[in-house]
């Protein structure tokens, strides 16, 4: 694991993380977390001492049981800035040797500030939410924040009764002493900036996804809002688990907070929305689509590093267009005739493939990373793209890929070279043509845009 250039300041390649252990105590009236957190892990490179992101949060304990890290057990000393926790373990570890350490620490958590907005943990009116995307999670526990480092999680929350806590699989409630406690583990490799928390005062409903378990969590008030805006989602499901392949994780859960939220988000095995994007009409039935696609395409397959964001944002944003064609809306091709109009209008300055840390979450990025893959379609046929696709989230299920993994797979399935038409999609700043239609027929009127171009959705209002 190296540095990641985008985000040079955060991570540390000298280790990786197996397993993270997480007890909170968070009190909403105060906004005060108490936390202690057991990070499990292996040295990838001879060290006598690793750090951890951390941001807002002070630590004041760190320990280490007897036996592991190769000491005695009890306190290991360590140093602490405004963004990195450095814990000394009093000798060198070799590599591959394991270690693990406890970490306890507290304060009043608020989000990161960050080139792409705040980010972290941010109370809502009447609850709190975790939106880390890409460097938010040190705002709420210390943690390796690479989006290649991916661990396994355990996550016990303790706070006010009568609010439900939304984190990964749940395992036990239980209340004690006027507290509530929330055991969750995910056992699904997963990147810190996919590990969330949610807390609100919502009612639970389970749904059946095409055979996979769902539930949504949102306020009462919105319940009819909310039955109607997801009742497309089983059949969403299906058409995403024929395109993509099996759904990767072991449920699907859903949370409408109270507040309005300038963008959906989503987590490991989760999508969260605001009040705003359920309107009981449907209006933003897209973005229910885009954050499914990302379990597939983000959230199982990763980024190994964040210029190849792309693989998460052009994929999911693709997923939109293959669920309008597959539920009686515009098709496919329509929706990239239409948007590749309204992109040759832009600026012609983006490379997909490595569009920078400014431009990352750039609206461009998430529009031609769909047109990049409709005009593959385009390229090589239905039958061999969504072979592709299916190869794809197999074959990087629950690790990370590159661009070049992509390029390389693509080419493979295909049985064809690839290099001319991906380096005119991803390597070069001018926007290529689309390829022309295989299928004669009627002409295709190019779908409207209502969706606007050149902005930076995941920055918009601080996520």
């Amino acid at each position: 694991m190296s540095p990641d250039d985008y985000t040079p300041h955060s991570g540390d390649r000298r280790y990786h993380v197996e397993h993270y252990d997480l007890r909170i105590d968070y009190r909403l009236s105060t906004n005060r977390l108490d936390g202690v957190a057991v990070v499990r892990g292996r040295v990838l490179e001879a060290t006598k001492s690793v750090s951890l992101d951390l941001v807002g949060l002070r630590a004041t304990k760190v320990q280490a049981p007897r036996g592991a890290s190769g000491g005695k057990g009890g306190r290991i000393g360590f140093t602490q800035t405004d963004r990195k926790l450095k814990i000394a373990f009093g000798r060198e570890l070799a590599v591959g040797e394991p270690f693990e350490i406890s970490i306890a620490y507290g304060g009043a958590p608020r989000p990161r500030r960050t080139r792409w907005g705040t980010l972290g943990w941010e109370e809502l009116e009447d609850g709190a939410i975790v939106a880390s995307q890409p460097i938010g999670a040190p705002s709420w526990f210390p943690c390796n924040d690479h989006p290649s480092d991916k661990a396994s999680y355990r996550l016990t929350i303790t706070t006010d009764p009568g609010y439900t806590v939304a984190a990964a699989e749940p395992v036990s409630t239980s209340t004690r002493g006027g507290r509530s406690t929330w055991v969750f583990e995910r056992s699904t490799p997963t990147p810190t900036y996919l590990a969330t928390v949610q807390i609100g005062k919502y009612v639970s409903r389970g749904m059946d996804l095409a055979g996979v378990e769902g539930q949504v969590l949102h306020p009462p008030a919105l319940t009819a809002r909310v039955q109607a805006d997801l009742a497309p989602l089983p059949r969403m499901m299906a058409v995403f688990t024929e395109a993509f392949g099996p759904y990767p994780l072991p449920s699907y859960r859903l949370v409408v907070t109270a507040d309005d939220l300038e963008i959906p988000l989503e987590a490991q095995g989760m999508g969260v929305f605001g009040a705003n994007h359920i309107d009981g009409r449907g209006t933003l039935e897209r973005l229910i689509a885009h954050e499914l696609a990302h379990q597939w395409f983000g959230n199982s397959v990763g980024v190994a590093r964040w210029r190849d964001i792309w693989l998460n944002e052009g994929f999911a944003c693709y997923a939109e267009w293959i669920w309008s064609e597959r539920s009686g809306g515009h098709s496919a091709h329509a929706k990239a005739l239409g948007h590749w109009a309204a992109l040759a209008a832009q600026p012609q300055d983006l490379v997909l493939a490595d569009p920078g840390p400014e431009l990352m979450f750039d609206d461009r990025v998430y529009k031609r990373g769909a047109l990049t893959l409709h005009a593959l379609r385009l390229t090589v046929g239905d039958d061999v793209f969504f072979r592709i696709l299916h190869a794809w989230t197999e074959r990087f299920a629950g690790v990370t890929a590159t661009t070049e993994d992509f390029r390389t797979l693509a080419a493979s399935v295909a049985g064809r070279r690839l290099e001319a038409f991906f380096d005119a999609w991803l390597d070069l700043p001018p926007l290529p043509e689309l390829p022309a239609a295989p299928a004669a027929g009627a002409r295709v009127e190019p779908a409207p845009v209502t969706e606007a171009l050149n902005v930076n959705p995941r920055a918009a209002g601080g996520r």
